[in-house]
C-alpha cells in the first residue's frame, strides 16, 4: 500500500506540469436538484411487495448531474446519479426532449447516461414495463414527472456551471460494508478466476474528482458496489438508503454542515456499479424468529412460515442505514484527502447504440484467458423470469413456497404461467436449466412486460472509461467487464475502466454463465438466458473500440413507445377536510416544552394529502430556531432532508378526507441550546375543486 500511494503522489506531482495543458481543455460542471416522488399511496420500488406504500419521507431524492466539455472538439458527456430505484427509457426520452428543446443538439441519446443508485425506498411507476410497475398498480404520473423535472433541472444546472476543470482519480479498500448474499453461486465460477481476488464482492470505492485551476473542488463521483437495501421492505417513508445518505454527508462535509441537503454548491454522488449480489445487510441471514442461521443454499428455517432475511450492523434498519452510509461516507473523504492521479489527459466522448437482445448473437467468453473463442457462438432469448425471481432474496423474502436454486418447474405454477403466456419449446431450451415462471418475452397484454431493446453505451473523460450497463450486473459478471474493457483500453491511454449500473433503461440482473446454472435469485433474474453476460462482453468491447477509434456506431432498434397504453390504478386525490373545528395546520399534539441532546420532539398536524404538491426543492417541514425574540425572527436548521427528522402522513378517514402529519426531529449531539420549532407546510385539496397552501407551528420548546 505505502508503494502505490507513494507512487500516486509522484504521479499527482508530474501532472502538476505535464497535464496543465490537458487540463486546460477540460470542462466541467455540476447540478443537483429534488427529484422527489409522491410521498404517500404509491407503492415503492425495488422490493415488488405490494404493502410497501410510502406513508412520508426519512430522506428526500436528488438528482446529481456532471456535464463534462472537451474545449478543443466541443464533444460533451452527461452522468447523472438519481436517488431512484433504477431508470427508465421513457423517462431519459422525456429529460432528452426538454434539453433539446432549450440547447438543440447539444445533448442527445448519443451523450447522456442516467444512472439509478437503486434504492428500494422510492416511489415507482415510471418505467413502462408492465412487470415492473405491476407492484406499483401501474403507472404513476406523479412519480414519473417528478423524475423527469428534477433530472432535467440538475442537468441545467451543470450546463451553466461549465468552467475549467481537472480530473483526479483515486480509491480505497472497503471492507466491511458489504457481503455476498448468493456466495455458492459466486463459487461456481472458475477457481483460477476467484483466485484473482481476495474477496467474493468488490471492496473497491473508485473515485473521480473535479477540480477548478485553484484546486477547489467542483464535484466527486464515487462508485461502491453494494444494495442500497438497508431498509427492508417495511418501510414505508421515502429514503435514498445508505448510498443517498453517504452523499449528503460527504455533501455537507464540503459544503459546510449549516448547507441543506441539495442546497450546495459542490455535489458528491455514490453511484451504482456491479451490485447485483452484494447486500449491505453485514450480520448475514437468519431465521425471522429463532434468530438461527439460515442454511445458506436453501434458506429454509425450521419454523413454520419462519422467513430467512439478512439484518445489517445496526439495532434496526436506520441505525444499520447510518452505518452503512458512514462508512462510504468515510472512505470516500480518505480518498479525497490523499493525492490523486491526473487523469484529465485524453478526450471526452461517448459511443450508445439500442440493442435488441433477444436477436443477438456472440462469441463465448473464456474467463481464464479473458479472450472470445471465435468457433463458438451463442445467442440470447426472449425474456423469461424463473422459479427463484419469485423466492426474493435474504434482502427482501419472497412469497409462497419459492426456493432458491430451483431447476425444475411445478405443474400448478406453470399452468397459472401459461394461462398469462405460455413458452414455446424453443424458449424452454433457450432458457434452460431455467425454469420458467413467468414468459415475459411472449407476454403483450396489457403491453410490454418486460424490455427486448436495451440501452448500452461506453463513455470517455480522460483516462476514466465509463461503461453504462441497462442492469444488475453481479461481482464476477462486472469483474469480467472491467478486464476485458482495460485490456481493449490499454493502449489507448485510457487506465480506469468504471460500471456504472441502472443505466438509461432497466433489464433486470446479468449473472455469469456458471452462476446461471445455479438458478438463485440472480441467475432467475438474468432475462436473456444463460449467455446474457457473453452478449453484453461482445457488445461493450465493441462500443470501447469504436469510441477509441472513433468509428461511427449504427443507432440501433429504438425501444418500443407504450405512452398511450399506460394503466393505472393508483387512486387519485379527490378530496381534503379538517376535522370540525380546525383549520388545515392546526398542531393537534403539541410538543412537551423542554428536550436535550437524543431526545426525539414530536408534533402532529391537521394535514392535506402530500401528492396535492409534491413540493420540490422545498420541504413538508422545517426546524426553525428563534434568533431574534424582539423580531421574532426565525432560521432554518433542518428540514424533511435531514438524517434526524421524520414527516410521516396518515389518512383518518377516506370517505371524509381528514389527515394527520406527525413531524418528528431526533436533536443531534451538538445543537445549540435555544429556542425552537416545528413548522409543518402542505397542499389541501378543496372539494369543489382546486388546491391551497397551508402552514402551521407547533408552539415553541427550549433544547438544553
Amino acid at each position: 500500500m505505502g508503494e502505490i500511494k507513494i507512487g500516486r503522489m509522484l504521479l499527482s506531482a508530474m501532472c502538476v506540469v505535464a497535464c496543465a495543458s490537458a487540463a486546460t481543455a477540460l470542462r466541467v460542471g455540476a447540478g443537483i436538484a429534488d427529484v422527489t416522488g409522491p410521498p404517500a399511496e404509491v407503492a415503492f420500488m425495488g422490493y415488488a411487495n405490494f404493502e410497501q406504500v410510502g406513508h412520508g419521507v426519512h430522506l428526500r431524492q436528488f438528482s446529481r448531474a456532471f456535464v463534462f466539455e472537451d474545449e478543443g472538439s466541443g464533444q460533451r458527456v452527461v452522468f447523472v446519479s438519481v436517488d431512484a430505484a433504477m431508470m427508465g427509457n421513457g423517462v431519459r426520452k422525456e429529460v432528452l426532449k426538454r434539453l433539446q428543446k432549450r440547447y438543440g443538439s447539444v445533448y442527445t441519446e448519443q451523450n447522456v447516461i442516467l444512472s439509478g443508485t437503486h434504492t428500494h425506498s422510492t416511489p415507482g411507476g415510471f418505467l413502462m414495463d408492465f412487470l415492473f410497475d405491476l407492484p406499483i398498480l401501474g403507472f404513476v404520473k406523479e412519480t414519473y414527472a417528478a423524475y423527469i423535472i428534477g433530472i432535467y433541472k440538475s442537468i441545467v444546472m451543470a450546463h451553466s456551471k461549465l468552467a475549467p476543470a481537472r480530473v483526479e482519480y483515486g480509491e480505497i479498500e472497503i471492507v466491511d460494508a458489504n457481503i455476498n448474499r448468493s456466495p455458492t453461486s459466486y463459487l461456481r465460477n472458475p477457481p483460477e478466476e476467484r483466485a484473482k481476488y481476495k474477496y467474493d464482492t468488490d471492496k473497491t470505492l473508485a473515485q473521480l474528482r473535479f477540480l477548478s485551476p485553484s484546486n477547489s473542488i467542483i464535484g466527486v463521483i464515487n462508485w461502491y458496489a453494494v444494495h442500497p437495501t438497508s431498509m427492508n421492505n417495511t418501510n414505508k417513508l421515502i429514503s435514498s438508503d445508505n448510498v443517498g445518505y453517504a452523499a449528503v454527508l460527504m455533501e455537507k462535509e464540503l459544503n459546510g454542515n449549516n448547507t441543506q441537503p441539495g442546497k450546495g454548491n459542490i455535489v458528491c454522488a455514490f453511484a451504482s456499479t456491479n451490485l447485483g449480489d452484494v447486500s449491505p445487510n453485514t450480520r448475514g441471514p437468519r431465521c425471522e424468529y429463532s434468530r438461527a442461521v439460515c442454511d445458506q443454499e436453501s434458506l429454509l428455517c425450521k419454523g413454520k412460515n419462519e422467513r430467512c432475511f439478512a439484518s445489517g450492523p445496526g439495532r434496526d434498519m436506520f441505525d444499520s442505514t447510518r452505518m452503512i452510509a458512514t462508512k462510504l461516507f468515510e472512505g470516500a473523504m480518505k480518498v479525497l484527502e490523499q493525492p490523486g492521479e491526473d487523469v484529465t489527459s485524453g478526450p471526452v466522448g461517448m459511443v450508445h447504440q439500442f440493442v435488441e437482445m433477444p436477436k443477438q448473437e456472440a462469441y463465448v467468453f473464456d474467463p481464464l484467458t479473458d479472450t472470445f473463442n471465435t468457433s463458438a457462438k451463442v445467442h440470447g432469448c426472449l425474456p423469461a423470469m424463473g422459479y427463484s425471481f419469485a423466492a426474493g432474496t435474504t434482502d427482501g423474502p419472497g412469497l409462497f413456497d419459492f426456493r432458491q436454486g430451483t431447476v425444475s418447474g411445478n405443474p400448478l405454477w406453470n399452468a397459472v404461467r401459461d394461462f398469462l403466456a405460455e413458452p414455446t419449446p424453443e424458449d424452454v431450451e433457450c432458457q434452460a436449466p431455467k425454469p420458467i415462471l413467468l414468459a415475459t418475452g411472449r407476454m403483450k397484454f396489457p403491453y410490454e412486460w418486460q424490455p427486448r431493446v436495451v440501452s448500452c453505451s461506453v463513455a470517455r473523460v480522460g483516462g476514466a472509461l465509463l461503461a453504462a450497463v441497462p442492469g444488475e450486473f453481479t461481482t464476477m459478471s462486472g469483474r469480467r467487464m472491467r478486464r476485458l474493457l482495460a485490456s481493449t483500453a490499454s493502449t489507448a491511454g485510457a487506465t480506469h475502466v468504471i460500471l456504472a449500473g441502472l443505466s438509461n433503461v432497466y433489464s433486470d440482473y446479468i449473472a455469469t454463465y456458471q452462476e446461471y446454472q445455479a438458478q438463485r435469485y440472480e441467475a432467475a433474474s438474468t432475462i436473456f438466458g444463460p449467455h446474457t453476460l457473453e452478449i453484453y462482453l461482445n457488445k461493450y468491447k465493441e462500443l470501447t473500440e469504436a469510441l477509441l477509434n472513433g468509428t461511427p456506431v449504427e443507432p440501433g432498434p429504438s425501444p418500443p413507445d407504450f405512452s398511450d397504453q399506460l394503466i393505472t390504478l393508483v387512486p387519485p386525490v379527490l378530496w381534503d377536510a379538517a376535522p370540525w373545528g380546525h383549520e388545515f395546520g392546526d398542531c393537534l399534539r403539541q410538543p412537551r416544552s423542554r428536550y436535550s441532546w437524543g431526545d426525539t420532539v414530536t408534533a402532529t398536524f391537521v394535514s392535506g394529502h402530500p401528492r396535492n404538491s409534491i413540493r420540490h426543492g422545498r420541504t413538508y417541514m422545517t426546524v426553525e430556531k428563534l434568533v431574534s425574540e424582539q423580531d421574532d425572527a426565525w432560521t432554518v436548521v433542518a428540514t424533511d432532508a435531514d438524517w434526524d427528522t421524520k414527516y410521516i402522513w396518515k389518512r383518518n378517514s377516506k370517505i371524509l378526507g381528514t389527515s394527520e402529519a406527525e413531524v418528528e426531529w431526533e436533536i443531534p449531539e451538538g445543537t445549540p441550546p435555544g429556542t425552537y420549532r416545528l413548522h409543518h407546510y402542505g397542499n389541501y385539496k378543496y372539494i369543489l375543486g382546486g388546491i391551497y397552501p397551508y402552514h402551521g407551528f407547533s408552539d415553541s420548546f427550549e433544547v438544553t
